[in-house]
């Protein structure tokens, strides 16, 4: 017997209607070095997400480098994103099968995949002639072609289109997940970049401050990758770092950049903080004399200063700061961690896993609830982060299976 057409949006419809769902979110930071996948359980709009199984998938060693050469290039041969977009989403399609197979879930039961996508280019409103620009490539169709599962994506650019920065958009997930009635907090994620979320006590989201702060680990990664040829991508643990010494002078020139004097909302990315300014940072290192390692050093310490900076000129006037949970590859980075206790007592400074959450898990988790709202029709961007005119419902939606 001929099957009629199916209707390829009815997982979309009876989507409101359901009481539980199950999503995977997918996160490539600036760093690019993998993938990060999230699998949550979603029951209402406004609940808490389960977190049932994570993993990272590292980035083949080629397309992080086909992506960093992206990331930085002044001109764009439009032949080479095509295929870098395809070939992301080849890689998340990858990602999410591998996921679900290692937390024996079949795709079939998955409701939606919230993908990020790998940033090749995100310029502030400052640099954007007033508006923000920004674009984020990973095929949506591959992925949804590969797994059958409907994809949610292309998150940024309804904020910038409302006025908004683009980033950052984990705000609104901060706060549903780990504000408190106890203390104050500051949820601070050390990707490539830097970005800190403020929740005052019992915050209601109208109260949430965001921004990015600067560089995380991309300036300190680029230095190493530098140096060694592309041979090593980062300072395992920080240890070249913990045995240089910062220098004070180097450190006093870097924080006389522009940036760290714009008040929020502001974001930054590889286009400020990226292999061309670590290539100056190196050279003026040399130029004074410094060793490698003391100018990781002197790096990490830009990182952490210009979280302190932040965080006591945006911060502290509006209220007190108890505690400090971090998040991302910088996690891992112990000279890091400490350089951040150091500037930022007498707050508490933990790893975000204190809270329940693996710190490299939260930005997919994040992705994955933000599909879970824009599929219930709710918005997902914070005014009080990207400084949009209005909240709105963020992304755009490729049906899965059945299409």
């Amino acid at each position: 017997m001929k099957r009629g057409p199916v209707d390829g949006w009815a997982r979309l419809r009876d989507y409101p209607k359901r009481d539980e769902h199950l999503l995977v979110g997918l996160m490539s930071g600036t760093s690019a070095d993998a993938v990060d996948a999230a699998l949550i359980r979603a029951t209402g709009p406004d609940s808490k997400p389960e977190l049932l199984a994570f993993r990272e998938t590292p980035m083949d060693r080629t397309l992080r480098r086909d992506v960093l050469a992206m990331a930085q290039a002044t001109v764009w041969d439009p032949e080479r994103l095509m295929r870098l977009d395809a070939a992301l989403g080849e890689t998340f399609a990858a990602a999410t099968l591998e996921l679900l197979a290692v937390a024996r879930r079949a795709p079939a039961d998955v409701d939606a995949i919230g993908s990020h996508g790998q940033t090749v280019r995100h310029l502030p409103r400052h640099q954007g002639l007033g508006a923000a620009l920004t674009m984020q490539i990973g095929s949506a169709a591959v992925i949804a072609e590969r797994t059958g599962i409907m994809v949610v994506s292309d998150f940024r650019t309804r904020d910038t289109a409302a006025g908004g920065e683009g980033a950052p958009l984990v705000p609104l997930v901060d706060w549903a997940l780990f504000r408190s009635d106890t203390e104050s907090r500051a949820l601070l994620n050390l990707g490539g970049m830097a970005n800190l979320t403020y929740l005052p006590l019992g915050a209601g989201i109208e109260s949430v401050r965001a921004f990015d702060t600067g560089p995380g680990n991309a300036v300190m990664d680029a230095l190493v990758e530098l140096e060694t040829g592309g041979e090593l991508s980062h300072d395992p643990g920080g240890t070249r770092a913990a045995r240089g010494t910062p220098s004070e002078a180097l450190l006093t020139e870097l924080l006389a950049d522009p940036f760290f004097e714009l008040p929020p909302p502001r974001s930054t990315g590889r286009e400020h903080f990226g292999s061309t300014y670590a290539e100056k940072l190196g050279n003026l290192g040399s130029a004074m004399g410094l060793s490698l390692d003391d100018v990781l050093a002197t790096a990490t310490e830009l990182t952490a200063a210009a979280v302190g900076l932040a965080a006591g000129k945006y911060v502290s006037p509006q209220g007190a700061l108890d505690a400090v949970y971090v998040s991302g590859g910088g996690v891992r980075n112990a000279t890091l961690m400490k350089a951040l206790a150091r500037r930022l007592a007498p707050a508490r400074v933990l790893p975000l896993d204190a809270l329940g959450v693996e710190p490299a898990a939260k930005e997919a988790l994040a992705f994955a609830l933000l599909a879970h709202r824009t599929l219930s029709g709710l918005p997902g961007n914070v005014m009080g982060a990207t400084g949009a005119a209005r909240p709105v419902v963020l992304g755009s939606i490729t049906p899965g299976a059945g299409s």
